[in-house]
Parts: C-alpha cells; sequence; structure tokens
C-alpha cells in the first residue's frame, strides 16, 4: 500500500509580503493611520460625520477651546447717548421722528404741528414707512439669537465664518484624500496599459509612446498641471482628477515599460504562446500578475504625489471651486488669517495633512520592501 507522502507548499508572494509588514512596527502604525484617514473619508462621505461643516456655530474667529474665549469677541457695553440726540422711553425703545413731517403738512393745506422733539398719541405716530418692516426684522432677529447662540469658542477653534474648523478639516479629508486615489488609479491604469503595449509589442508601436512620454516629461510636472488647469478654466472634482491622471502616467509607463521588456523573453512566457495564448492573455494573464508589486507600489507614491498636488492647486485657486471645501482651500483661506493673527485653521489643515502624508510615505517604503523578491 502506497504512503501519502506529504509535500511543502511554497507560499506565495503576498504571504511572504504581509508576514514582513507584521513584523516591521513603523510599517502597522503607518497603515493603521491611513486606514484611520480613510475610514474618516468614508464616514464623511456618507453624511455620518462633518455633515454639517458649514454651519456657521461660532462667532468670527472664534478661538480654539483650550486657548480660552478672546477679549475682542466680547460685545462692547452700549454707549451713552451723544448731546442732542433723541432719548429713549422707558421702554428702551427710541421713537421714530420724521423731519418733513412738517413740509408735507404745508404742502397737503394742513395746519402745521406743534414743534416737538416727540409725536404724541394723538398726532398719530407712523410716520416712517418701514418702521413697521424693521419692527419685524429685528423681532425675529431677536428670536433666532435667543433659540440659536454663537459660541465664543470652538475646540479646534473657527473661521471668519464662525463655521467649526474641526468639521471643516474633517470634510476637506474626504475631498483631498479622494482625489488624490482616483487621479492615482487614472494615472496608474494609463501607465501600466502604455507601458504593457509599448514593452510587450515595441517596434513602431513603442517609438509613438516614447514620443508621447518624452513630451510629457520635457515640461515641468507643476507648470504642466497649471497650464492644462488655465486650460480647461472649469473648476470641479472630476476636474482635478483628470488633470493629475492625464498628466501623471509618465513614472508608471517607464517603469512598467521596462518590466514587460524583461518578462517577455522569460520561459514561462514562451510556453503560454506554445500553447496557443493570445497576446493579451499573455501580457495581462502570465505577466502581469508577476509584476502586480510593482503597479501597487507605484499607486501607492502616486496618492501621496497627488494629495500634495491637489493641495497645491487649491491654495493657489485652481483647484475645488468656492463651495466645495479641501485642505488646499482651507489653507488658502488661511493665508490671510494669519495676518489677523488666526492661526489656527493653518494648523489644523497643516497637520491633517503632514500626518497622513508622512503616514502614507512610510507605509509606501515598507511596503516596496516587503514586496521585493530579492528580499527574504
Amino acid at each position: 500500500m502506497p504512503y501519502d507522502v506529504p509535500h511543502a507548499v511554497s507560499p506565495s508572494l503576498w504571504v511572504l509580503a504581509w508576514k514582513r509588514l507584521l513584523a516591521d512596527r513603523v510599517a502597522m502604525v503607518s497603515l493603521a493611520i491611513v486606514a484611520a484617514f480613510l475610514l474618516m473619508m468614508l464616514l464623511s462621505g456618507t453624511g455620518l460625520i462633518a455633515k454639517d461643516w458649514s454651519r456657521e456655530v461660532g462667532v468670527n474667529y472664534a478661538p480654539p477651546s483650550f486657548a480660552g474665549a478672546d477679549a475682542e469677541s466680547a460685545a462692547p457695553a452700549p454707549a451713552a447717548p451723544a448731546a442732542g440726540a433723541p432719548s429713549s422711553d422707558a421702554s428702551g425703545e427710541i421713537p421714530v421722528v420724521d423731519p418733513l413731517a412738517d413740509a408735507l403738512a404745508a404742502i397737503r393745506g394742513e395746519a402745521p404741528k406743534a414743534t416737538s422733539t416727540e409725536p404724541s398719541a394723538a398726532e398719530g405716530q407712523s410716520v416712517d414707512p418701514l418702521a413697521d418692516v424693521m419692527a419685524d426684522i429685528k423681532a425675529k432677529g431677536t428670536k433666532a439669537d435667543a433659540v440659536e447662540a454663537r459660541r465664543s469658542t470652538l475646540p479646534f477653534g473657527g473661521d471668519k465664518w464662525g463655521r467649526d474648523v474641526l468639521k471643516k478639516t474633517i470634510k476637506g479629508s474626504e475631498t483631498s484624500i479622494f482625489v488624490g486615489l482616483a487621479a492615482a488609479v487614472v494615472a496608474t491604469f494609463l501607465g501600466t496599459v502604455f507601458g504593457a503595449m509599448s514593452g510587450y509589442y515595441g517596434r513602431w508601436l513603442d517609438d509613438i509612446f516614447n514620443w508621447f512620454y518624452s513630451v510629457f516629461t520635457s515640461i515641468p510636472y507643476l507648470l504642466l498641471i497649471l497650464a492644462v488647469a488655465a486650460v480647461l478654466q472649469q473648476k470641479g472634482t472630476l476636474t482635478i482628477i483628470l488633470i493629475l491622471g492625464l498628466t501623471g502616467w509618465t513614472g508608471v509607463f517607464r517603469l512598467i515599460r521596462g518590466e514587460y521588456l524583461k518578462h517577455k523573453g522569460r520561459e514561462y512566457v514562451q510556453a503560454a504562446d506554445a500553447i496557443g495564448a493570445s497576446n493579451v492573455r499573455r501580457m495581462f494573464v502570465h505577466i502581469f500578475p508577476n509584476i502586480s508589486h510593482v503597479v501597487l507600489v507605484q499607486l501607492s507614491i502616486l496618492t501621496v504625489a497627488f494629495i500634495k498636488s491637489e493641495v497645491i492647486l487649491s491654495f493657489l485657486g485652481f483647484g475645488v471651486p468656492v463651495d466645495v471645501v479641501s485642505w488646499g482651500s482651507m489653507l488658502n483661506e488661511a493665508q490671510n488669517e494669519l495676518i489677523l493673527g488666526k492661526w489656527w485653521q493653518l494648523a489644523a489643515a497643516g497637520t491633517a495633512m503632514a500626518l497622513l502624508v508622512t503616514a502614507f510615505s512610510l507605509f509606501t517604503d515598507a511596503l516596496r520592501d516587503a514586496l521585493d523578491p530579492k528580499l527574504k
């Protein structure tokens, strides 16, 4: 009776990479921070948090709670009435006096009224046609202030409209992270497809893609995206994604082209050709899984780069529209607030962006090392 001989199964590249990531404490902490930001983006996008970010809940430039209320935001005491000004009655209301009452009475042929600083009840008090409207507006404003009084401090401060900076930062992360991820997916997809076709087929197709690559890389990247943004002249999240995605594929193209040039002559690709596999199947079923780690690393690198690019575009006024908040638009507002000594919006947006970019960069470096087949 034959014996069952146990055979060892070699772990895959992804299993080995995950084990290396688990052993790297910096990578796991960075992954936890990135996951927290992604979760915050999803909760903000679904409206579970920071839904009322545009609500004016505090006074103008409300300072952070840990800094205490600003003395300038306190309401000044009512000043004493100037000499010759009409005095208020016991109820605190200033009587309405029409300086043209005598002239209108003379035109109508009525007897001139007795000179008095206050109109009597017998002569009629309806001398201002807007008195009732203004009284109604004032009464509504008083009721609104009684229902919702603006706070003098907020947890992380308020902007010039009294909106909570903490909620704006959370809502801004939704825009910045989504733009970075979506633009990175577009650029990685284009670079992978172009690089695969150029490296696999070669000849005249390779010459055409290399010519496009040379044109795009001959222009400084920041000037290129600013030029495209100025030509489009249409602000919006989709516009920024297209600008960054259509101009950022060159780095991925160069790496993927080199990988396909290296892999297309190997034995497993020639064996696939011998059994009748088509060119598309050889490109994306046989070769692509062996270079997918390069694509994943480039996707992570581009996400970080595009988050910073979105911040720069919004800061320069080429980014998101006015009704959309992002970290770049917050930094754009903060440059004017610094003149007044209001630093909390700059600190909130800058700290959030620096924390995410640093964590994402450290995780990308650890991921690149973990996916390197030469490391064991």
